[in-house]
């Protein structure tokens, strides 16, 4: 079991500032906890805890109602992603010592974590004490912060200028990324294909993804599913944007794909574990066979991954669903590299690390440094990326291993077209085998640069 999750610790948080001038979370949790249950004595498990512990009945979640999961889990409530077979509880810290003794003596309940709270990958998070904050403060914000990358990137990519210019990209008509991936040369569209965006919502008003919604769902009380981020919106985009968009260049991968979107990180651009499960069983229960997460938390060198997150990454694939999820934007390259976050270092999520203009690795993007799992599996453009952004501002350019991750996202509906017969297994294998290999090391990209088929 989780060292913290056993001895009980306060929730809490820590940050820390690199020399950038890139504030990082580390180690948020709230005050529940992660179940994994053996899928055949869920039931069984789940009466335990409340039993012997004094936990909440537990209610099933099966992905038609997600709004009543976030009023349920912050009523104090207890849920089972039924498709996942993961619980979530809540306890107070005199139900503590009766939840572990349970969680370990139970032989229904496989392990049992601490919850963290994860976050969009962007290169700076929004300052300590802005939540509740108005969407035009943190627009403003993500201005300035832009501003900063930009003198960071010149400083990264000075050296490397003359390259960066000779591999120069029209874009007038594709997006550099959708040329360096083989988008713009693929007979295929991604027609029939469901692909789920886990992230802070969508302008569903914008012109260029209106009518291709099969389903639009928040798993956050209290908010809509309508993003005044703008991150949702952008990683929608290039993953599902039309072939012609109202306005040049066309930036969308799997341009008649059937887009769900799950609203699983607020208006801060945050949200716990549960939130993203609820948006995976849910994703699950709808058929899709794409799941795409630009989001993460920060973990420390030599930290495992999360068991919980894995078996039900194994389970979904079982069922058809692939998820791809950001490797994080924690490094300053040269000087510091982070390992791959939470939960894209489970080994059966699909890690993606960040590529620039030059296909060179990105300065943010995070390594495959953790062994037992927590590898980069592949690369994709994560710098200068033009997609979608809530209107009126319509697109916006933006960089982050979360650009890079919806280029996958869309190229696996691509695959999932080409080989409508093809597992989520074989998906990933195929995936795999047709990137473009580069000298740039496995830990740092994986197998190489994503390509269409």
């Amino acid at each position: 079991m989780n060292r913290d999750a056993a001895n009980g610790s306060p929730r809490g948080a820590r940050s820390e500032m690199s020399d950038a001038g890139v504030m990082r979370q580390k180690d948020e949790f709230t005050d529940r906890f992660l179940v994994l249950l053996d899928p055949g004595a869920a039931d069984q498990g789940m009466a335990a805890l409340q039993s012997k512990a004094g936990i909440a009945r537990a209610e099933r979640a099966r992905g038609a109602e997600p709004e009543a999961v976030a009023e349920m889990l912050e009523q104090g409530g207890s849920i089972v992603f039924e498709e996942l077979g993961v619980g979530v509880v809540r306890a107070a810290p005199d139900q503590l010592h009766a939840l572990q003794a349970t969680a370990q003596e139970e032989s229904a309940i496989i392990t049992m974590e601490r919850e963290r709270v994860l976050y969009a990958t962007q290169l700076v998070a929004a300052p300590p004490g802005t939540a509740g904050t108005t969407a035009d403060y943190l627009r403003g914000y993500q201005d300035g912060v832009e501003e900063l990358v930009n003198h960071a990137l010149q400083r990264f990519e000075a050296a490397n200028l003359a390259e960066v210019l000779a591999a120069a990209f029209d874009e007038s008509q594709a997006t550099w990324g959708l040329q360096a991936t083989r988008v713009v040369e693929s007979t295929f569209t991604g027609q029939g294909v469901k692909v789920a965006v886990l992230d802070t919502g969508v302008d569903r008003t914008h012109p260029d993804l209106m009518g291709r919604f099969g389903g639009v769902k928040s798993f956050v009380q209290g908010e809509t599913a309508d993003d005044v981020v703008g991150h949702g919106t952008h990683c929608i985009g290039t993953a599902c944007g039309p072939k012609a968009p109202r306005s040049l260049p066309r930036y969308g991968v799997a341009c008649e794909s059937e887009i769900f979107v799950g609203k699983v990180l607020n208006n801060q651009g945050r949200g716990p574990d549960s939130s993203i499960l609820a948006g995976v069983n849910w994703a699950v229960r709808h058929g899709c066979r794409v799941v795409s997460m630009s989001l993460g938390a920060p973990i420390g060198v030599g930290q495992r991954f999360s068991r919980v997150f894995e078996h039900a990454a194994q389970r979904a694939l079982r069922a058809g669903t692939l998820i791809v999820c950001a490797a994080g934007n924690g490094s300053d390259r040269p000087d510091l590299i982070e390992p791959v976050e939470h939960p894209a270092n489970c080994p059966s999520i699909l890690a993606v690390a960040a590529l620039d203009k030059d296909q060179k690795v990105a300065f943010f993007s995070n390594r495959g440094i953790n062994p037992d799992g927590g590898q980069v599996d592949i690369a994709a453009p994560g710098v200068g990326v033009i997609s979608a952004f809530p209107m009126p501002k319509e697109h916006k350019t933006l960089m982050g291993t979360s650009m890079a991750t919806p280029h996958v996202a869309g190229i696996l509906a691509l695959l999932a077209q080409a080989n409508p017969d093809a597992s989520a297994a074989e998906l990933k294998s195929l995936l795999l085998a047709g990137a473009r290999r580069s000298t740039i090391p496995g830990a740092d990209v994986g197998v190489g640069l994503v390509q269409a088929p």
